[in-house]
This record gives structure tokens, sequence and C-alpha cells, in this order.
């Protein structure tokens, strides 16, 4: 396997990565030699997700708004009682929404359509279209458990201070369950609890949030029947009747669509499985399906890639853990697929005119579809260990026919890149508008803050999920 070498060695007069760039438009020069493990340590890595933070800060602030108005307001408790029940209902459905796939895939179909002539700074915010998702989610969800505290301390004030009656105490059950459920996926979903056990961050996510919808369900009622008069006439005109039916639907649809398919696995080595899906029809290119080995078990996404067979599709599944491991070594011949292929972050490289891909190790699985069958222009930087080793002869062959101009930068025989100033050298030479990275979280996070920093549109999953 030869190993790309970028032409020449790089301008001794000129730094190996431009000054970074300060809101004001002045430059910070890069830090000399010495100084770099320290500059690397310092690289602020959150503005790699400051469009994730920024929707969650709006969706947050929002929220806090209508929270004043109503404290400004000189409303009843029973008017509050329904003020904070509805929000609370709004941001769940919104919540779910915005992660239901066809709304996912419709949204990055609407951005990512623009035509390339439009100008590189709008490109590059639509191309942060993957972060929306993310920052709505988190903000709804948070604001939803700040609603259902506000509503189950009204219920508890009505049912201290006022006379006692079954139906406010039942209220009061299903609403003490709810927030105490909303709070125990809160708390398993925080970056580092959902890192270090992931698979309780799922199993609550999943059983946690049907419980909810059912607990939410029941509540409604409950409210419907307390209200007096005729409850379906109550049910058909509370908002939270209609929230609950839509977020049934989204939670609902993909395991509507739950298939069990047969599979062809090959281990071009100990690290790597090539899965051959027999799906019965072609998938997109960028975008990612969940499969399982149980219905009810682990879920996990892996990117689609195009298969020479017109009714299948492929995917690489590289070991990351228990479940990836297993799966290596044991190679099932079936698996469940669970809802509609979804579109990824790799979808965006449809808004430059080209890019380069870097990606480290495994990394390189996500960007196959793109690096296979997409029309965009491309450079591929693959910083990897003895990729034929790992992948096979016929992947790697595969990836040379399609981006026939790669850098495989060979870590065994070279050490570790500085990514950042390889990154800027390949765009600078090929005149590539975006860097999108594939790596593990922290190498991603750093790599995409230190291009930003300088003024380039970088992209890179951000783990929100």
């Amino acid at each position: 396997m030869s190993i790309g070498i970028l032409p020449g060695p790089p301008d001794p007069t000129e730094p190996v990565l431009p000054p970074i760039k300060t809101r004001a438009g002045a430059s910070v020069l890069r830090p000399k030699r010495g100084q770099r493990m320290a500059a690397h340590a310092a690289v602020p890595t959150h503005r790699a997700m400051l469009p994730f933070l920024r929707w969650l800060a709006f969706v947050l602030a929002g929220n806090v708004v209508a929270a004043a108005h109503v404290l400004a307001s000189d409303s009843s408790v029973p008017s509050a009682l329904t003020y904070t029940v509805t929000a609370a209902s709004i941001d769940i459905g919104l919540a779910a929404l915005v992660r239901q796939q066809y709304f996912v895939n419709a949204l990055f179909r609407m951005a990512t359509s623009v035509p390339l002539r439009w100008p590189l700074r709008v490109r590059s915010a639509l191309a942060q279209v993957y972060q929306f998702s993310g920052g709505v989610h988190v903000g709804c969800a948070l604001s939803a458990i700040g609603w259902f505290t506000a509503f189950t301390a009204l219920t508890v004030g009505g049912v201290v201070t006022g006379p006692e009656s079954g139906l406010k105490i039942a209220v009061l059950a299903v609403a003490a369950a709810i927030l105490a459920v909303f709070v125990g996926i809160a708390v398993s979903a925080r970056p580092t609890a959902r890192e270090q056990r992931h698979d309780r961050y799922e199993l609550t996510h999943r059983y946690g949030g049907w419980l909810c919808v059912m607990l939410f369900a029941a509540l409604t009622v409950l409210i419907a029947a307390r209200a007096g008069g005729s409850v379906v006439v109550a049910l058909a005109a509370s908002p939270g009747t209609w929230i609950v039916l839509a977020v049934a639907v989204c939670v609902g649809t993909p395991w509507l669509q739950l298939r069990h398919i047969s599979v062809t696995v090959v281990t071009p080595s100990d690290h790597v499985a090539l899965v051959t899906l027999d799906r019965g029809r072609r998938v997109r290119p960028g975008t990612a399906s969940r499969i399982a080995r149980r219905p009810l078990g682990e879920w996990h996404a892996f990117a689609d890639m195009p298969s020479p067979d017109a009714h299948a599709s492929r995917m690489a599944v590289s070991r990351g853990g228990d479940w990836t491991t297993e799966f290596i070594t044991d190679k099932p011949e079936s698996v469940w697929v669970r809802g509609v292929p979804t579109a990824g972050v790799v979808t965006v490289a449809r808004l430059f005119n080209r890019v380069v891909w870097v990606a480290t190790g495994s990394g390189i699985a996500p960007c196959l579809p793109q690096l296979l069958c997409s029309r965009t222009p491309a450079r591929l930087v693959w910083v990897t260990r003895n990729p034929e080793r790992t992948y096979g002869h016929e992947l790697v062959k595969e990836i040379l026919a399609a981006q026939p101009d790669p850098i495989l930068y060979d870590t065994d025989a070279l050490g570790q890149p500085d990514l950042a100033a390889l990154a800027y050298r390949v765009c600078r030479e090929t005149g590539a508008e975006a860097v999108i990275c594939i790596s593990n979280k922290k190498t991603t996070l750093r790599l995409v803050a230190q291009l930003r920093q300088r003024g380039m549109t970088a992209v890179g999953p951000i783990w929100d999920s």
C-alpha cells in the first residue's frame, strides 16, 4: 500500500496554520513549536458545538419568556395549571418531533438542496443543520421538566390547601411519576453518563419515553375528568390530547416499520465487519440505518453504503465496544432493522463545490457512502494503521477507484500527524470549501474547533444522541 504524500514541503516563511481570527477581525499568531502542546490543550472545543448550544439557549430563552409571562399575569391556579401542563406537552411534542426520522430527512433535504452558487457563508450555516435537532431536543426536554415541576408543585398546593378528592390525588400521583421519569431520563442522558453507560442511556430513553407517553395519556384523561362535564368533549378540546397522539405517532412509527432481514457478514480483520443487507431496494447514500440483534436489545446506527447488488445495501461495523465486538466475532445471519434510513452529518457535503474528508481509523466507515458514490469532488485524508490489513484489499481498492488521489497516512510508519495543519494544507491545495471530519469525539471536536477558529468551514458529529 502506497502512502499519499502531499507534494512539496510547507513554505518555511508561512505559518503551518493561519492566525486565529477573533470576533473583532484581529489575528492571533499561532504559538511556537515549543508551545503547541499547551495550545492544543487550550483549544475551546465548545466552538464545534456552537450551533447546538445556540439552539439550546434559544429554546430555553423562549420558555423562560413564557414562564415570565405566566408569573406576571394575574391568573388563577386552575388557569396556571392549564398553562403549565400545556406548555410542558408542547415541549414534549417538539422534542419528539425533531428526532423523528421523517422530519430529520425532510430537514436535511431542505437544507442541502440550495444551489451551489449561493454565498459560502450561507451554505456553511446550512451545513450546521445536523446540530439543530439536538439543540432543540435538549432545550425542549429541559423546558418540559421545568414546566412539569411547576405543574406538580401547583397540584401539590391544590391537594394540601383545597378539599381533598380522589381525582386530585390521582392527578398528583401521575404527575409525580411523570416528573420522576423525566428526571431519570435527563440524568442518564448527561454527556458523561451517556458515554460511560450508553446501554443504560438507551434503555432509559426507550422505556422511559414509552412510559411517559402512557402516563401523559392517563394524565390528560384525568384532567379532562376533573374539569367536569363530558370527558370526551374535554379531551377533544384539550391540546394535550392531540399532542399525546402526535408523540405516540412519532415514537411508534419506526417500530411499526420493524423488519427482520438476512445479512451476509465478511470480516477482513478482527477489527471490522462488512455487512451486506438484503433489503430489497437501494438506499440513499449518506443515510444511516439502525440495526439490532434483538428488537428490544441494543440498537446501533451505521452508515449505508452502495452495494453491487441492486437489491441490497452495505455497512461497515467497526469494533468499538461489547456489541460490535460480539457482532464481528459471531457474524450473525440476520438482523432487525427499524424505521427508515436517516440522513446524517455526511450529507452536508452536497452543499459545497469541493470538500476534504478527514477520517481517522474506523471513522472511514461513515464516510464510505459519500466517498464511493457522491458527486461532490473530494480529497480523502485517512489517518489509520495499515488500512489494507484492517479493511481488506477489496474495500481499499474500491475506495482508491472512487478516490484516486487520497492521502493514506499510515500511523504505524509515520506516527501521529498534526491533523489541523494537514487539513488546512489540503484545503489550500485543492481549493476545497469545507472539511468534514469523522473521528473519535476528542479528535473531531478539537479539529473542527481549530479550523473554525481560523475562519474555515468545518463540520463533524457532536455525539448528541
